[in-house]
């Protein structure tokens, strides 16, 4: 997990939200452990009618300077944290 770029922290959850193993901005962040499990118990409340596909594959929590990364794989929940390297070329200065 500590090879992804721009990574500032990660959290490896189980499948009940306990934190198995973390680092960096997320080290031992239980809470956010609780939000993440909070918003993938939500995800399976969608209603199946709109959205045909069995769950999903990967979740971006996007803000303005970082972004979380959620994916499912092995019984296990990823989270990965990154900075995001925002584009002022445009804006005048």
């Amino acid at each position: 997990m500590d090879r992804v770029p721009g990574q500032t922290g990660y959290l490896l959850l189980n499948e009940e939200g306990a934190v198995l193993s973390s680092s960096g901005d997320l080290e031992n962040d239980e809470k956010s452990a609780v939000i993440i499990m909070g918003l993938i118990n939500l995800t399976s409340q969608v209603d199946r009618a709109a959205f045909p596909e069995e769950g999903f594959k990967k979740l971006s929590i996007t803000y303005d300077k970082h972004c979380y990364i959620v994916c499912l794989s092995n019984r296990k929940v990823h989270v990965v944290k990154k900075t995001l390297i925002s584009d002022n070329s445009n804006v005048p200065s």
